[in-house]
């Protein structure tokens, strides 16, 4: 078994809170599993400019970490037999294309893996109208495919999340928030995880805080007077983290995320509870599309099902990370990843939007060679 000492966890702690003192974000939360037992729980900083202390318990908007949880829904469906990795998308939802269309050939496993042809479009532009979900069903079947379905990787940043929605839907009978929440947040214990809040809930998220590159928060007293990046505007507004956006708007904590990802590194099942099946899991978690050049990124990218795959030079996983490590990372501010050899679950969640090419990966892949390299020693 793999273990993490006291001293080791006491020279995470210190490169924890050294982000801190450095001023790369206002709050933050490390949390990490090790063989199924939660052995790191950090939090530090404030809420915000202007918040209160951040403790294990704040809730963050972690942005596109929110594609594996909802990915996770689906795979429970396939388990289920209510659809398959090869289906057209038509077979359970007619209406999303016309039949012989260049669109009715996309599967499943091109959503999944972010080769189906249509990363983005003009709902992208129409915040407004992403708490509509009939509008998100129509925006969808609209769409045209920009690239030739099943031949371009290139990041659906937001389509990802309605199209699995929808999927979802359309073969449970349940919206997506709900099945999701039953399904795979419930039994995992996640209790502070949701697809975006609902309308019963207090709004206890942490604020967002943009950067400019190089930008810090010195003093976190002061707080940012001209915050540079837009979507900590849009996303902290309270119409955004109400809707259900499942590639971007969850809500959640260090610890529920690295329960989730210690759950899947652990061949699916974690304390008693079976969230995917082994077999299931090493699919998901297996490289089906990679590009030198993303089409919407313009980065070097691995997909899996619904996750990312590691083991490229300077990617978020850190330096040390191989092909078979497996997770996501949320607009430059958290990110999530599980380790099937060591048998661990990573979640950094922080409230400062950072440049995802250069500062973001950084603060990252620091901590993230940190435990691998503690636990491999």
């Amino acid at each position: 078994m793999t273990k993490l000492s006291t001293e080791d966890v006491e020279q995470l702690r210190a490169q924890f809170d050294r982000q801190l003192e450095t001023g790369l974000h206002h709050g933050a939360q490390l949390a990490v599993y090790v063989d199924g037992d939660l052995v790191v729980d950090f939090a530090g900083g404030v809420t915000g400019p202007d918040g209160d202390a951040t403790t294990p318990e704040t809730r963050h908007l972690v942005f596109s970490c929110t594609k594996p949880f909802a990915g996770a829904g689906l795979h429970q469906l396939v388990e289920q037999g209510e659809l398959d990795y090869d289906d057209p998308v038509i077979e359970h939802w007619p209406e999303f294309a016309d039949e012989g269309s260049e669109k009715a050939g996309i599967t499943v496993r091109q959503v999944l893996c972010h080769t189906a042809g249509i990363p983005f479009g003009e709902f992208d532009d129409q915040p407004e109208q992403w708490g509509d979900w009939d509008a998100v069903v129509a925006a969808m079947e609209d769409i045209e495919p920009t690239f030739e379905p099943g031949t371009t990787p290139a990041y659906h940043t937001i389509n990802y999340g309605w199209l699995v929605g929808e999927l979802i839907r359309r073969c449970s009978g349940q919206p997506v928030e709900e099945y999701v929440a039953e399904n795979v947040f419930e039994p995992l214990g996640m209790d502070r995880t949701g697809i975006g809040l609902r309308d019963d809930e207090p709004n206890d998220v942490a604020t967002l805080a943009g950067f400019e590159e190089f930008d810090r928060c010195r003093d976190v007293d002061e707080g940012l007077e001209d915050p540079a990046a837009a979507y900590a505007a849009a996303f902290n507004q309270d119409a955004i983290q109400r809707a259900v956006i499942p590639a971007a708007n969850g809500i959640s904590t260090a610890r529920d995320m690295a329960r989730f990802y210690a759950c899947l590194a652990n061949g699916g099942s974690l304390d008693g509870t079976r969230l995917l099946e082994a077999e299931t899991v090493d699919e998901v978690t297996t490289t089906h599309a990679e590009t030198d050049d993303d089409g919407t990124l313009s980065r070097p990218a691995r997909y899996g099902l619904g996750v990312w795959t590691g083991g490229l030079a300077a990617d978020m996983f850190g330096a040390a990370s191989r092909e078979r490590m497996f997770g996501h990372a949320g607009l430059g501010s958290c990110f999530g990843w599980g380790d099937p050899e060591l048998n661990v679950g990573f979640a950094l969640v922080t409230n400062g939007i950072r440049e995802e090419s250069f500062e973001h990966p950084a603060r990252i892949g620091q901590l993230s060679d940190a435990v691998r390299l503690l636990l491999q020693e």
